[in-house]
């Protein structure tokens, strides 16, 4: 009991010191723009979001540090008609992630769950 309880207090410790850095950029019209400036999320702000708007050929790409639940919110409302106009909104939880706006990047929700998880067999193991 004594190695699973060191293990997740181990594990919690490295989560929140090692914060997460995300591409930042504002409104800018090509990827290259936006990947020239990181910045290291505050808490709570645990999730890189990535928002691209197309009308027609002109694309706005917005990347920042997000909550998951407003990133996974967005994501759930953004589409695309007919025309490939609208927005695609992506979520990631590592290092840097959000470095493509390709829409196959996936959040990694085991990762940030990690510790709950960890919490949860350590109260079930007490009980």
């Amino acid at each position: 009991m004594g190695n699973l309880s060191g293990l997740l207090v181990f594990l919690l410790t490295v989560y929140s010191v090692n914060s997460l850095k995300c591409y930042v950029c504002s409104s800018t019209p090509s990827n290259e723009h936006c990947n020239r400036n990181a910045e290291e999320c505050q808490a709570p702000l645990d999730t890189c979001m990535t928002t691209v708007d197309i009308l027609g050929e002109v694309k706005a790409i917005v990347k920042q540090c997000s909550s998951l639940r407003t990133c996974a919110g967005a994501a759930g409302t953004a589409s695309l008609d007919a025309s490939g106009n609208g927005n695609e909104v992506t979520c990631c939880s590592s290092h840097l992630c959000n470095f493509s706006t390709a829409p196959t990047i996936q959040l990694c929700t085991w990762l940030l769950s990690l510790p709950l998880c960890l919490l949860i067999l350590l109260i079930k193991q007490d009980g």
